[in-house]
């Protein structure tokens, strides 16, 4: 079996159409779900997580030395996403450190930094949160 990370990746103008058609966190947390709960009744499902919005994250941009750190990520979506490192550090500050100690280099070579939310920052009384729980506490994840 191979492991593959799907990215949900998008626009100014996907953020703006969906603003734009009132779905409800609760609709969207409903396809998900069942999207999630078909996952985990094939038995592919590894794990899923959600990335906190874009505007709160870092890039750390290595075209210069020492690299430069600006706030939000300012990709385009020429833009390749090419793997990701998971840090348990308890600051952005600190991952940024961990960040310019990575092996990248060059013109265009860059790394996005983003807070992965825990399972409790979402609504608890969602029922496709609470099988999520169920399922990350059957799997050992919490």
């Amino acid at each position: 079996m191979a492991r593959f990370m799907v990215i949900m990746r998008g626009t100014d103008e996907t953020d703006a159409a969906f603003a734009a058609s009132g779905i409800s966190l609760d609709e969207v947390m409903e396809q998900m779900g069942r999207f999630n709960q078909e996952l985990i009744d094939a038995g592919v499902l590894v794990a899923a997580e959600g990335l906190e919005e874009a505007s709160k994250g870092v890039v750390v941009d290595y075209s210069q030395t020492p690299p430069v750190v600006t706030d939000g990520p300012y990709g385009e979506t020429k833009e390749l996403f090419n793997g990701f490192w998971v840090l348990d550090v308890p600051t952005v500050e600190d991952a940024v450190a961990w960040a310019k100690k990575a092996p990248l280099a060059g013109p265009g070579s860059k790394a996005e930094i983003r807070r992965i939310p825990s399972i409790d920052e979402f609504p608890q009384d969602n029922e496709w949160i609470r099988k999520e729980r169920a399922w990350r506490e059957a799997t050992g994840q919490l």
